[in-house]
């Protein structure tokens, strides 16, 4: 008798069940990853047309540490290994990214919501979430797969089928990864936070090994995932072995997920929450915001200043990578908005951080969502608390924390780069603006339409979509300026233009106040 099935009941409907409920954030996810792939090769075409150029360009790397950390090292002069090389281990921490809220979202966030408990009622097995959660990543991870495969076939069959399996083993580590933390943690928040720390851990050194060896040698690239992937080396004699150290770390990952989910409790954990104080000491909404999103806002202020400290650190060889390339300084100006490849390079690092602050100000806008739905919500407002207080104490947290996370970042590229401050924490506080509104389409979206909420992540990522890929691909300013950055002033450099950030921090302000009327006269979700 096969002792496995009872323990597997149900999942094929579970299955269906996550498909259909991620039916609109794996596509999109996908889509975006898979394009900045495949968008790759025609861009690096203009920039390097030629061998003399593709050659120039290995040896500026070999010689060039600080780059090498940013993007890796180059394996191979094609222009299929030059697109394994400047977007592989981005693509990977994305694939990392989408599996991680994948199966975060359909394993520890049901059981904190005590859907998870109503479905084991039926005939359900043990492991069937769990396992189903882990096979809806693998769709997600099968389809970037088949996406960058066929979509690079062209620059040769076996470097682009290296290289979709390898975007899709980053993606199943980091699922069964953030399997084994939801078993140990009792909060969605934090095994989605320790997950997404063990990526950033990874990058680092990954980033650390490759700055140290031109050659991916380096031990400290060994010991990180994203390491594993730019060895595999696709378009560039691949090692297909490195393949088998994804697949034995993902089976041995699988095998700790499910030994752990068959000795625990539905909703229980392995590391509990620690019992809060027996006198509480929240005493306002604002207190209990705080609370809630104190984690998140420190790791995303420790991030942006790392990331501030790397890419100011950069900034001088930035020239240098450049060279006499009249495509790649066109793109750093499209980006940048500068003729001076210094400041060009500056203005276009300091907008990708501004992007990325978006995704930080939808998570936090829509922490209010989260609470509601789960039921934690009601409680509070049953009391003397008042919608619009209660959300506002999230909301300034979001905005505040938007605010404060890009100052952090402008200390970091003053730091790492040891030139004046001035320019450049302007040009980190300009971008608040644009950040400000895409969160005031969240509030929107929460207060007239809770259901649709999930969508501002659809905005968010089609703004970052817009600013990374558009330069690159001549998309026309007029879609470009679809993104609230592409009306910001381009600092440092170039000269500041009032009326653009007066003009989008009142749109940010009259999105703000209709999603709050919005909240203030409908039901609250139960």
């Amino acid at each position: 008798m096969n002792t496995l099935a009872p323990h597997l009941a149900g999942t094929g409907t579970l299955l269906r069940f996550a498909l259909r409920r991620d039916r609109a954030m794996i596509p999109l996810w996908v889509g975006v990853n898979a394009l900045m792939v495949l968008s790759m090769p025609n861009t690096l075409k203009g920039l390097y047309g030629t061998a003399g150029e593709r050659a120039d360009l290995m040896e500026q790397m070999a010689t060039n540490s600080s780059l090498r950390a940013l993007v890796g090292p180059v394996f191979g002069d094609s222009l299929g290994a030059l697109t394994a090389w400047r977007v592989g281990v981005y693509a990977g921490a994305l694939a990392a990214v989408t599996s991680i809220l994948i199966v975060v979202r359909h394993t520890r966030d049901e059981e904190e919501s005590g859907r998870q408990e109503l479905i084991a009622s039926g005939v359900v097995g043990r492991r069937a979430s769990l396992t189903s959660a882990l096979l809806t990543a693998a769709v997600a991870d099968a389809v970037l797969a088949l996406l960058v495969t066929a979509g690079l076939a062209g620059q040769g069959v076996a470097g682009a089928l290296a290289l979709g399996l390898g975007l899709a083993a980053v993606g199943m580590l980091f699922a069964t990864m953030a399997a084994i933390v939801a078993q140990l943690t009792e909060s969605a928040r934090l095994a989605r936070g320790l997950t997404s720390g063990v990526l950033g851990a990874a990058f680092v050194l990954r980033a650390a090994g490759d700055s140290a060896t031109d050659d991916g040698s380096s031990a400290l690239t060994w010991l990180s995932p994203l390491g594993w992937l730019e060895n595999l080396r696709p378009f560039a004699d691949e090692r297909w072995w490195v393949l088998g150290l994804f697949a034995a770390a993902i089976a041995a990952q699988g095998v700790a997920a499910y030994v752990l989910a068959g000795r625990r409790d539905v909703g229980m954990s392995f590391l509990p929450t620690r019992p809060g104080p027996a006198a509480g000491r929240l005493r306002t909404a604002g207190a209990l915001a705080w609370r809630l999103q104190r984690g998140g806002v420190l790791g995303w202020s420790i991030g942006f200043f790392l990331a501030g400290l790397v890419y100011g650190g950069m900034t001088e060889g930035a020239a240098d990578l450049v060279g006499d390339n009249e495509r790649a300084r066109e793109i750093f100006e499209r980006m940048g908005g500068r003729s001076a490849i210094t400041d060009a390079f500056l203005a276009a690092m300091i907008g990708m951080l501004g992007l990325v602050a978006a995704l930080y100000i939808v998570a936090s806008v829509l922490r209010p969502h989260g609470e509601e739905t789960s039921g934690r919500a009601e409680p509070v407002l049953a009391n003397a608390v008042g919608r619009l207080r209660w959300a506002a104490g999230h909301l300034v947290i979001a905005f505040g924390g938007a605010a404060l996370i890009m100052l952090l970042a402008g200390l970091g590229f003053t730091l790492g780069y040891g030139k004046e401050a001035g320019p450049i924490l302007a040009g980190c506080l300009v971008q608040l603006p644009a950040v400000w509104v895409v969160g005031g389409l969240a509030v929107l979206l929460y207060g007239l339409a809770p259901r649709l909420a999930p969508a501002a992540w659809g905005v968010a990522g089609a703004v970052l979509l817009l600013g990374w890929i558009g330069p690159a691909l001549d998309v026309p300013q007029t879609v470009l300026d679809l993104s609230p950055f592409g009306h910001l002033p381009k600092l440092p450099g170039g000269g500041m233009e009032w009326p653009p950030v007066l003009v989008l921090t009142a749109l940010a302000a009259g999105l703000v106040t209709a999603g709050l009327a919005g909240l203030r006269r409908r039901d609250l979700t139960t």
